[in-house]
C-alpha cells in the first residue's frame, strides 16, 4: 500500500503501477532509474500481462479445478502425490543451480535461503506467521534458523504418503515420474536453474506467477473434500505452507522485475519467450496429470 506522498508522485508523472521500491528509487534520483525508462516498463509490464500472464497453465488449470471437487479416488490421490514428490525433489536440483548461477552475492543468498528452507532450516521471523500450527514462518530469514530434519518439505509430503500406504522408497525418486513429469523438471533445471540470468529471471517470474495463481488453495480444498468423503485425515502441511507463502510472494516477484528492468538491458522479447517456455513446461506436468487421472478413475 502506497502512502500518500508516493501516490501523489506516481500520479504527478504519470507513472501509476510501479511497486514501492521504483517509486522510492525514482523519488530519490537514484542512478539507472529514469521516468522515461518508468514509462518504457509500463508498457512491458502490458506485454507481460497479455502476452504471458495469461498463459493456460495460469489462466485454465484443468487439473486443478478438477482436483478442487474432491471426487479423486485412492489411485488418483496416490499418483498425485507421487508425481508431486518427484517434482518437489527435482525443484532441489534447479533451486541449487540457480544459486550456482546467481550473478550476485544479494542474489545468491536469496536463492540460498529457499533451499535451505526447503530442506529444513525455518526462517526465523519477529512475526507470528505459522497460522498456529508447527508449519513454521513463511517471512523471515534462514539467518539464525533452526534446522530440523521434520522441517524439510519433502518429509511432509512423506508423511502424507505414508498414511496412503506408500513408502518411502515408493516417491520422490525420478524413476517414478513419468514423462511429462520429467520434461517439467528437465525444463525448470534448463530455464529456472540455467546460466543466464535473464532466462533465470524469466523462469522465475513465470514460476511465481503460477505459483501465486490459486492452484495451492484448489488442492487444500480437494484434500478436504477427500478427507471428510473418506474418513482420511491426510496430513496437509506442504499444501498449507506454500499456500501461505504465495500469498505474499507475487508482490516481492514483482519487485524484482522492476529492479531488474532499471538496472540491466533487459530483452524484452526473450524475457516473454522464456517466460513461455518455462510455463509450457509447467503445462505439461499438468497435463500429464490430467491425463493419468483419467486412466485411473476406474480405479479404487
Amino acid at each position: 500500500m502506497l502512502d500518500d506522498h508516493l501516490a501523489s508522485f506516481a500520479h504527478k508523472h504519470h507513472i501509476e503501477g510501479l511497486t514501492m521500491p521504483s517509486l522510492i528509487a525514482l523519488s530519490e534520483g537514484r542512478s539507472d532509474y529514469s521516468f522515461d525508462k518508468a514509462k518504457q516498463f509500463l508498457k512491458f509490464q502490458q506485454r507481460i500481462n497479455n502476452e504471458l500472464l495469461k498463459h493456460r497453465v495460469i489462466t485454465d488449470n484443468r487439473y486443478a479445478a478438477w482436483f478442487e471437487h474432491g471426487d479423486q479416488n485412492l489411485a488418483q490421490i496416490k499418483a498425485f502425490i507421487i508425481q508431486f514428490s518427484v517434482f518437489s525433489n527435482q525443484f532441489l536440483i534447479a533451486q541449487l543451480y540457480k544459486m550456482i548461477h546467481a550473478d550476485t552475492l544479494e542474489s545468491m543468498r536469496a536463492s540460498k535461503e529457499i533451499l535451505a528452507n526447503e530442506i529444513g532450516v525455518r526462517f526465523k521471523s519477529t512475526r507470528q506467521t505459522s497460522g498456529g500450527d508447527n508449519l513454521g514462518s513463511t517471512e523471515g530469514s534462514i539467518e539464525g534458523g533452526v534446522f530440523h530434519f521434520g522441517a524439510g518439505h519433502f518429509e511432509w509430503l512423506y508423511n502424507l504418503a505414508q498414511k496412503l500406504d506408500l513408502s518411502f522408497a515408493d516417491i520422490g525418486q525420478p524413476k517414478h515420474g513419468t514423462r511429462p513429469t520429467l520434461f517439467f523438471c528437465d525444463e525448470l533445471i534448463r530455464l529456472y536453474g540455467g546460466d543466464d540470468y535473464q532466462i533465470s529471471q524469466a523462469a522465475s517470474y513465470a514460476v511465481e506467477n503460477w505459483a501465486a495463481a490459486g492452484f495451492w488453495g484448489q488442492l487444500i480444498k480437494g484434500f478436504h473434500l477427500f478427507n471428510e468423503r473418506n474418513g482420511t485425515d491426510l496430513p496437509l502441511g506442504f499444501f498449507v505452507w506454500h499456500d501461505r507463502l504465495e500469498c505474499q510472494h507475487a508482490a516481492h516477484t514483482q519487485e524484482e522485475l522492476e529492479e531488474l528492468y532499471f538496472t540491466l538491458e533487459l530483452d524484452e522479447d526473450a524475457f516473454i519467450r522464456c517466460g513461455n517456455e518455462m510455463l509450457d513446461g509447467v503445462a505439461a506436468f499438468w497435463d500429464g496429470l490430467d491425463e493419468q487421472r483419467r486412466e485411473l478413475m476406474a480405479v479404487h
